[in-house]
Parts: C-alpha cells; sequence; structure tokens
C-alpha cells in the first residue's frame, strides 16, 4: 500500500476500538444514536462505557451507583472478575454450536436448575435467550397442554388466564399474556384465548378456572407494576384450583428469580411446585439466556422433537455464565447479603418523608410517593448519581445487583430526601 493510501484494516481497528473504550462525548454517541437505531426506546438516559460492582461511568466521565442493574439483570453487578473470565474461556475453547449437538455447559447448567428448584423425577429444562423467549415456550405449552386434555365432544382447552398488571414479554405470545393495553393495542388482535382476571383475587380466580382452562400463568410479584406481590394465600389457591382443574400452572419467575428476593425463587416462601417456570434476567448475570423448567414427566414431554426450538438458546457461552453466576451466588453467600442488604433498605426507606409505603422483596424493592413525581425523582437521581427507576407516576423501583453494599446502599439513602425535595420543587414549578 503507497505511503498515503489509507489503510482499511487500520481504519476499522481504530473504530472499534473507540466503541470499545467508549471514545467521544455523550453528545456526539447520542447524535449517532439518533441517526442508527429505531427510536423504540425514546432517547436514551446515558450512553454507558464501564462498570464495576455497582458502578457505572458515562461517556463524559460522570460515576452513577447502579440501583435498577439492568432491571434486575446484573446479578452481580458489572464485570465480575470471575463470570467475565469463565465466558473468555469459554469463547476459547467453544461459543456457538447449533441444537443438533449440546455441550457440558448446556447439561450442567440444567442440572443446576433442576437442582435448585427441588424439581421431582422426570422434570426438564429448555433453553431460550431471553424472557420474552422463555414465555412464548410457556404458550405453546399452555396450547400443547389444553389439545392433549380437550375432552372428545367437549369444550376445547383453549383460555390461558393471566392477571391484571401482568407483564409477560413484548413478542405476541407473551405480550397476549401482558395486561397493559398501551403495550398490546398497536399489534392487536392478539393471539387469542388469554383472559385477564382480577389481581390477588381469590373468587375472581375461582370463577375463571372452569373446564376451557388450559394454564394459568403469573409473576409471583409483578415488577412492571410497581413491585406488587400476591399473597402467599393466594399462590396457595392458584396450585390448588389449577390443579383440580386440569390446568397448568406457570410461574413467571423472569424478574423474581436467581436469587433476586433472597430466595433461589420467590415462589419457594408458598411451598408451592408449578407445573412450569420461566427464568432469565439474573440468570446469566447480564449474558443473555432465559429458561424453562417444567416439574415431573407430564408437562415435561408436552413439546416433541421439532415442535419448538431456537437457534441461539443454550449455547455453550450463556450457559457457562449462568453456571458461573450460580457458583458465585451459592458459595459466596450472596443470598445473605440481599436479607440484609433488603432490610436496611426497607428500614430507612420508611423513614424518607414523602414515602407512603414500601415493599421490599430481597432486592426488588418499590415504594411510592406522596406526590406523583417518580419520574422527576429519577431524573435528579441521575443528575445526582444514581440509577433508578419509576415504573408508575408515584413509583420508584429498584433492583440492583445482589451484592450490593451496605455503605452504597446507605449513601442512596442519605441522597433520597433532597432528590423527592428537587422533584417536588419541579412538579410545583411545571403546573405554576
Amino acid at each position: 500500500m503507497s505511503a498515503g493510501t489509507p489503510d482499511p484494516t487500520t481504519d476499522l481497528a481504530q473504530a472499534n476500538a473507540a466503541a470499545v473504550t467508549g471514545t467521544g462525548t455523550s453528545a456526539q454517541w447520542l447524535a449517532r444514536y439518533n441517526d442508527s437505531l429505531m427510536g423504540v426506546f425514546g432517547s436514551p438516559q446515558r450512553v454507558l462505557v464501564r462498570g464495576a460492582g455497582a458502578l457505572v461511568w458515562d461517556a463524559d466521565g460522570k460515576e452513577y451507583l447502579d440501583l435498577l442493574g439492568g432491571i434486575a439483570v446484573n446479578a452481580l453487578g458489572h464485570a465480575h472478575p470471575f463470570v467475565t473470565s469463565v465466558i473468555a474461556s469459554q469463547l476459547t475453547t467453544l461459543g456457538h454450536v447449533s441444537n443438533f449437538f449440546t455441550s457440558p455447559t448446556q447439561i450442567a447448567l440444567a442440572e443446576k436448575l433442576l437442582e435448585l428448584s427441588v424439581a421431582p423425577a422426570g422434570s426438564k429444562v429448555f433453553f431460550a435467550n431471553s424472557g420474552t423467549e422463555a414465555n412464548e415456550a410457556a404458550f405453546k405449552l399452555a396450547r400443547a397442554h389444553g389439545k392433549a386434555h380437550s375432552p372428545a365432544g367437549g369444550p376445547a382447552r383453549t383460555t390461558i388466564l393471566a392477571l391484571d398488571g401482568a407483564f409477560h414479554g413484548r413478542t405476541m405470545g407473551a405480550l397476549a399474556m401482558t395486561a397493559k393495553q398501551a403495550y398490546r393495542e398497536p399489534f392487536e388482535p392478539m393471539p387469542g384465548g388469554v383472559r385477564h382476571i382480577a389481581f390477588n383475587d381469590i373468587d375472581a380466580l375461582r370463577e375463571a378456572m372452569d373446564g376451557t382452562v388450559a394454564a394459568l400463568i403469573l409473576e409471583p410479584i409483578q415488577g412492571e407494576a410497581g413491585v406488587r406481590p400476591l399473597s402467599t394465600e393466594y399462590l396457595l389457591a392458584a396450585r390448588e384450583l389449577s390443579k383440580a382443574a386440569g390446568a397448568l400452572l406457570i410461574l413467571d419467575e423472569v424478574q423474581t428469580g436467581v436469587g433476586r428476593t433472597g430466595a433461589w425463587f420467590a415462589s419457594i416462601a408458598a411451598g408451592i411446585t408449578p407445573d412450569a417456570m420461566t427464568l432469565a434476567k439474573g440468570l446469566g448475570g447480564g449474558f443473555p439466556i432465559g429458561a424453562i423448567i417444567t416439574f415431573g414427566e407430564e408437562p415435561s414431554q408436552l413439546l416433541s422433537p421439532g415442535q419448538h426450538g431456537t437457534t441461539f438458546g443454550g449455547n455453550p457461552a450463556a450457559t457457562a455464565a449462568a453456571l458461573a453466576t450460580l457458583h458465585v451466588l451459592e458459595t459466596q453467600d450472596v443470598l445473605a447479603n440481599v436479607r440484609a442488604v433488603s432490610r436496611l433498605l426497607a428500614d430507612g426507606l420508611q423513614k424518607v418523608d414523602g414515602v407512603t409505603d414500601v415493599r421490599a422483596f430481597g432486592l426488588l424493592i418499590g415504594f411510592d410517593l406522596a406526590q406523583p413525581v417518580a419520574a422527576g425523582v429519577v431524573t435528579a437521581a441521575l443528575d445526582t448519581g444514581f440509577i433508578i427507576n419509576a415504573p408508575r407516576p408515584s413509583t420508584i423501583r429498584l433492583a440492583p445487583p445482589l451484592n450490593l453494599s451496605a455503605q452504597q446502599a446507605q449513601s442512596f439513602l442519605a441522597a433520597l430526601p433532597a432528590l423527592i425535595q428537587t422533584a417536588v420543587a419541579a412538579h410545583a414549578s411545571e403546573g405554576a
């Protein structure tokens, strides 16, 4: 190549290095974002370039305490040294194989999930790439169960019951089970047969559970609805009534599973065994993976070869990441930390002026404000150096890394009164 002639290899290397290191200002990156990506997420709040534990830094060098954890995904924070080392090691040997084959990490992870969920003999696991994909598998499982158990000459079992306030994902089957009309309306008609019933209402469940019901799907704690729990009584009734009606009970633990509540799964507190359970988010510690566990032989045999599949699900890299995450959670007493820091945050939040209600389930925490200023609190928090979320106008949600320290939690509690005051003042000036 002659002197002065651009070297495309060098140019590409420099461009890749800039992207990996985050070289450039936030304004520059956001301009490029708006020119190149679909606007389905709106305008990004920040351009993040680096993380370590519960801390992240943006392209302008500002530091933030991440109290949202990628919406309950980063179970061990960012760049956990053991998890990243396992992923890197796996990628040097085998990153992806088609599902004509398997790998040791895929088998070992399935076995580990069956162990942690205390699944009975005959139980199985299917791996996907996300929570919505796991719930798509659950949707098809319900359909298969309904077809297998529809009586000859009788009513077809085609109904899937879901709850008001539910969020199960945005692909079409998962979206049909999601309650929020604003998500559904642009894409209607939805796949048929899904009926939403009142949240935490045993009488409504009993009335709805007839011979047409193939499955009931529910989240033990609704995260998108503002961290709203089902009662133990409701979960027990759901198990009893679905079993009596011959319907599947499917628990969506995409957000609540893998130690988020201080137990491996939120449903453990109720002492029930579902027919299927979906997982994702924290399972891979930040690496994309989802799963559905079927409990017992009958639901585990509903989907036969060729009836469901995925290209990337269960690949060696994703399953290695999940195994590494579970190993750290299990061996470093992380769940005890979840319970301790949860108590600290719950106790502290209850003492903050302007906070009216606190719902803490491990490190999935929702708290309500006296005024509808949650969005303003999120903005003030970002400006101050905290990442939080407002699922509702008066509700803040926290879902930080499970290894969040007590000192980091205290720093947020100390800052929160001023954040609320800032949001209330801004809200008042907007209304003036």
